[in-house]
């Protein structure tokens, strides 16, 4: 099954008002009282229509702390994926069988695009070409369907059958385990290249790192440097009309929706970063920027998807880095304990694990 939709403009809901309304009452008549992640999934529920909406804030059983995902699949059963298992959901809300969850309508992902796109899917192309829409906040939501191709190259995406929503996570202070670990004796950052499988908390170990370095971090001998941040994606900062909705620390600046490559060169030009930041190189010109980033002084600090070093290796761009001797260090993570678990910090100039 498929969907090709025509927007057409729906007004956005008034996101807590509403939807506290909604959640079921306790036995006690009254409401329960949202932690700070219950809160977060009732206003990520604003981007779906009445049934979806409900069903979101209507959950029971389900720690909202462990989503990670929110997958639709047009006529099949609804999922949520939490950190260590797939749960499907029916209309009110419980954990059930796939056979006896709601099922996904036509109707229900055309509604969730229209609010997700703000009604006009043009918008939103340069993403759709990469099959993602990012959201304020940064969480990403992952698009299939049907491709258009022009001239052997994705102009866009049309018939739209799935839609993953991922939700992103700030977890100040993560990097604190480590970070001494990436730091000289003279307290500069070394270049740092972090590694994981997806749904392993590289990014949000990024940002944290970031926030850090920005601000500084006294007790291991680091002083509040200058960030540069390409956030090509918009997921490290979650921009939102030109105001980052994460804290990336008081000394950070950010071009968001700019390409890896023109946007490091823009900022090493401009803001005469002390470190630049970015989220998933892996680009023959990501590689290119970054050794012309590298004369000018700058650190650098990124992250790619491996999940492990002979992973990272079988990657023509991040085995040439490697082999340059672009980073001095390398994080690898894994989910083997939960999101961010640390395998390795490697000192990339010994070998030697840290």
């Amino acid at each position: 099954m498929s969907l090709h939709y025509t927007l057409s403009v729906v007004q956005e809901p008034k996101v807590m008002s509403t939807l506290l309304k909604s959640i079921p009452p306790q036995k006690n008549g009254s409401h329960p009282e949202l932690s700070k992640s219950a809160a977060l999934w009732t206003d990520m529920a604003k981007w779906f229509g009445d049934d979806i909406r409900f069903i979101l804030v209507s959950l029971k059983g389900v720690d909202y702390q462990k989503i990670e995902e929110l997958r639709l699949r047009v006529g099949k059963p609804l999922l949520l994926r939490t950190l260590d298992r797939d749960l499907f959901i029916n209309q009110e809300g419980e954990i059930t069988s796939p056979n006896n969850a709601y099922f996904i309508k036509h109707e229900d992902l055309a509604c969730a695009l229209e609010r997700m796109t703000h009604s006009s899917v043009y918008a939103v192309e340069e993403d759709l070409k990469q099959g993602f829409i990012t959201l304020p906040g940064g969480n990403r939501v992952g698009v299939a369907g049907e491709v258009v191709l022009q001239q052997g190259k994705i102009q866009t995406m049309k018939h739209i059958s799935s839609l993953n929503l991922r939700i992103a996570r700030d977890i100040p202070g993560l990097s604190q385990k480590i970070l001494p670990l990436l730091l000289s004796m003279a307290g500069t950052v070394y270049h740092t290249l972090l590694i994981s499988p997806p749904r392993a908390g590289k990014t949000t170990l990024l940002r944290d790192l970031i926030r850090s370095i920005s601000n500084g971090v006294p007790q291991v001998g680091l002083n509040g440097q200058t960030v540069g941040v390409v956030d090509e994606r918009g997921e490290l900062a979650g921009m939102w009309q030109g105001v980052p909705t994460y804290d990336l620390g008081y000394r950070t600046d950010v071009l968001d929706g700019c390409p890896k490559a023109s946007g490091m060169s823009m900022l090493v030009r401009s803001m005469s970063p002390q470190v630049l930041a970015m989220d998933e190189i892996g680009h023959a010109d990501d590689a290119n920027a970054i050794t012309d980033a590298l004369r000018t002084g700058v650190q650098i600090l990124s992250t790619a998807h491996a999940s492990s070093i002979e992973e990272a290796r079988s990657r023509p761009v991040i085995k040439h880095l490697l082999d340059q001797g672009v980073f001095e260090r390398l994080v690898v993570l894994s989910r083997r304990h939960g999101p961010g678990t640390i395998d390795g910090v490697y000192d990339l100039r010994t070998g030697r694990i840290l």
